[in-house]
């Protein structure tokens, strides 16, 4: 009697048809969660061209650089010393060459007057020519050791966030050493995922991102070919990706397969008594069906629950 009693309660308490759907099998699409790596798309050294003493630093991490930007200046006192050198060589090296031309016009003035010779005159010339050559290889030279000492200006290589600074004022420096890095190019996610779900990506596909408390979407935007230490790496493009910190894990639900699963609209659930019920047409009769409900999901636009346990596909689900 008591499990007439039952059924009765649970016919007369099942609600009012407003409709009814036929239960069908749907593809949806597998989620793996895995942690994305916020990233800068380039990692470029802003390194020194001349070795020496840093004078100035100009920067630190977290200071935004644009291209050609200085950064630092490094210092080499023997430069200065080589520019002092060759400045007073050229000081010689005119007053050599005024001293040549004043010769060469008194030449000229005997050489009227057949005081000298044409073979002295010759002479004369020569060594104005072969002064005003030397002036000009001292001037190239102190040139290229002007350059030299201008380069040891340290200039931000790209636009972007400074990111390391591993040196200080004051630290001796090599050629070629890095001053510091700067991030470039645009923030994005980079994914290491294991190889199995390889075959799976996409490029294109539309990313789940779980980040600060709410969820945003992302493209997949590169798939790199090299497996390292069995997983694939690959880039995620999100539009306003916080940029505070570089490498901050962040959440991502990635796409990796479809399976078949059965879903009813998430109205037509009801929950009694910590079960949950599906109402059915049964011999054209409203029952109510208990399932066992697993993931919930949006389908079309709509919430949906999927089941599995309790219903098959073909039967008839009553929405209210």
């Amino acid at each position: 009697m008591r499990y007439i009693f039952l059924a009765a309660f649970l016919l007369a308490s099942a609600p009012a048809t407003a409709g009814e759907i036929i239960i069908t099998t749907t593809p949806i699409t597998e989620w793996k969660p895995v942690y994305g790596r916020v990233d800068t798309r380039d990692l470029v050294p802003a390194r020194a061209r001349i070795g020496g003493t840093i004078a100035e630093l100009l920067v630190s991490e977290g200071d935004s650089v644009q291209p050609g930007q200085r950064i630092a200046r490094i210092q080499d006192d023997k430069i200065t010393y080589q520019i002092s050198s060759y400045d007073a060589q050229l000081v010689a090296l005119r007053a050599q060459q005024e001293r040549a031309r004043s010769e060469l016009g008194r030449g000229k003035s005997l050489i009227e007057r057949g005081v000298i010779t044409v073979q002295r005159l010759e002479q004369l010339q020569a060594e104005l020519d072969v002064t005003t050559s030397q002036i000009a290889a001292a001037e190239a030279q102190r040139s290229v050791i002007v350059r030299q000492q201008q380069e040891g200006e340290v200039l931000a290589p790209a636009a972007g966030r400074v990111l390391t600074v591993p040196t200080t004022r004051g630290a001796v420096v090599l050629a070629g050493e890095t001053v510091a890095t700067v991030g470039s190019g645009g923030f994005f996610l980079r994914l290491a995922i294991p190889e199995r779900h390889a075959h799976m990506l996409r490029l294109g596909s539309d990313i789940r991102i779980q980040a600060g408390g709410a969820e945003t979407a992302g493209r997949l935007a590169k798939i790199y070919p090299r497996i390292e230490n069995g997983r694939v790496i690959a880039d995620v493009e999100v539009a306003h990706l916080n940029e505070a910190f570089v490498n901050a894990r962040i959440l991502v639900q990635l796409p990796v397969g479809q399976r078949n699963a059965l879903l009813v609209p998430a109205a037509a659930m009801q929950t009694r008594s910590g079960i949950d019920f599906v109402t059915v047409l049964d011999d054209g009769k409203p029952v109510l069906r208990a399932v066992v409900p697993g993931e919930r999901l949006d389908h079309d636009g709509q919430p949906m629950v999927e089941i599995l346990t309790g219903l098959s596909a073909g039967e008839k689900v009553v929405t209210p």
